[in-house]
């Protein structure tokens, strides 16, 4: 008998989904279908594959989602989070397992007990960030405890980067996931985390300019800054006796400082719309966040807002940028300094065809063991092949397609609104991936505690 898997959403982390579920299809009797509002996006391999079909689906059309959804066995929902809800819901009324890539919301966690009740498993943040982080960290956590260690210190960082054959503009960056997350990263509020056991807080307008470096072998030096609220991992991880909890995301070093150039000018904030940005050059829009001046050129007032001296490499970052051309034009009616400045960036940081994305994820644990204090750093670093099959989809996706079909084929059973966390669910899946290139390395490193060189400007 065929199972029937919906896949809702086939933007661009679902190449190595898609690929993953249809060479199995044969074997595993599977009927994928595809609901996307924009279907025309979906490449011919795909749509021509004779266990495939495609449709269109507005997921506000409840009549539509429910249809789809009514027809499947396991959904897949690849959507924005803030739109999984509608799907979960009705995904619990018609008694159909769920997997998404997002991080757990409060309403959907509120459905647990029905999820739990009608025996059904919604697999959350099983991809990247959140996903492969969750599965090898409880991975080494867990075989620490069952040697008798005790966690004191845990800090993950992970990155979305350029792969080094591309790594060729100034910023050693370009956008491998969505560019509205990395223009707006660090607005979700104070980023917060504890230190050698004193709680640390770092609000938005100093996150970029508190970071912590560290080498990664054969790739270099890499820097990072807090996320959100590292502290959410500590119930999780079962981490309450730890004295160090702190997650970040990585980047190449001098990032962060360049980076902090558009916040302390303002063009990050999403608050609020620009009068006439559909017809607004690069260099105007710099200048609406500049003061009057009857005789300096938007260079110089620039220049002298951001303090840059004339050898300062982020200014030449910011002309890398054309941030003062007068001949591009902004083109997005009504935008917020946000997407106008995502408009800019993406004129300079986008992928070509035949360039190649790179994840780099690194977790460090200290623990306690027969009165001694070790350390082990685990890495990965994943490299994509072009375009269209990145890195990003590739750790993304397969980690959720992977999660999908252990779930219908009854390996993983436990019924609720969960995140992969069980050995259940992390050993199977984490196997997999090494098939595929996805191996995390292991360094046993002297204990140093919170990492010394983590520097503040």
């Amino acid at each position: 008998m065929m199972r029937k898997i919906l896949v809702i959403g086939a933007g661009k982390s679902t190449s190595f989904l898609l690929d993953y579920l249809l060479k199995k299809a044969d074997a595993e009797q599977l009927e994928i279908t595809i609901g996307d509002i924009n279907p025309s996006i979906i490449p011919a391999q795909i749509t021509d594959h004779a266990h495939c079909t495609v449709i269109t689906l507005d997921i506000f059309v409840e009549t539509e989602r429910k249809l789809a959804i009514a027809n499947a066995d396991l959904v897949i929902s690849m959507l924005p989070a803030r739109f999984h809800i509608k799907v979960a819901q009705d995904c619990v009324k018609l008694k159909k397992h769920l997997v998404t890539a997002s991080y757990i919301s409060p309403e959907l966690l509120a459905l647990n007990e029905s999820v739990k009740k009608n025996n059904l498993v919604f697999m959350n943040e099983i991809g990247l960030d959140p996903g492969l982080d969750h599965m090898s960290a409880m991975q080494v956590i867990d075989r620490i405890r069952e040697n008798g260690g005790e966690i004191i210190l845990f800090e993950s960082f992970c990155g979305g980067l350029v792969a080094p054959e591309n790594d060729n503009n100034l910023w050693n960056y370009k956008f491998t996931w969505n560019p509205r997350n990395v223009v707006l990263a660090g607005q979700g509020g104070t980023a917060k985390f504890i230190q050698e056991g004193t709680y640390k807080y770092i609000p938005y307008h100093r996150l970029f300019r508190r970071t912590e470096f560290f080498e990664i072998e054969g790739y270099g030096r890499f820097e990072g800054y807090a996320n959100r609220d590292s502290l959410n991992y500590r119930e999780a991880y079962k981490l309450q006796d730890a004295l160090t909890i702190y997650r970040g995301t990585m980047r190449r070093v001098g990032f962060s400082k360049a980076w902090n150039m558009f916040i302390e000018l303002g063009v990050t904030d999403d608050s609020y719309t620009i009068e006439n940005s559909e017809n607004m050059s690069y260099r105007e829009f710099i200048n609406l966040f500049l003061p009057y001046s009857p005789t300096d050129s938007v260079e110089l007032k620039l220049r002298h807002y951001l303090k840059l001296d004339q050898d300062d490499i982020r200014w030449d970052k910011l002309l890398e940028l054309n941030i003062f051309d007068h001949k591009k034009i902004i083109g997005i009616p009504n935008a917020t300094p946000a997407q106008a400045l995502q408009k800019i960036l993406e004129d300079s940081w986008t992928l070509k065809a035949d360039e190649k994305d790179m994840i780099v994820m690194y977790h460090k644990f200290g623990y306690r063991l027969n009165g001694q204090e070790k350390q082990i750093d685990s890495k990965l670093v994943v490299t994509g092949e072009n375009q269209t099959y990145t890195a990003m989809a590739k750790t993304v996706g397969l980690p959720v397609a992977i999660a999908a079909l252990k779930i219908l084929n009854g390996n993983i059973t436990t019924p609720g609104v969960q995140i992969p966390i069980t050995k259940e669910v992390y050993e199977p899946i984490l196997e997999e991936l090494k098939t595929y290139g996805i191996n995390f390395k292991e360094y046993d490193v002297p204990y140093l505690g919170y990492n010394p060189n983590a520097v503040v400007n």
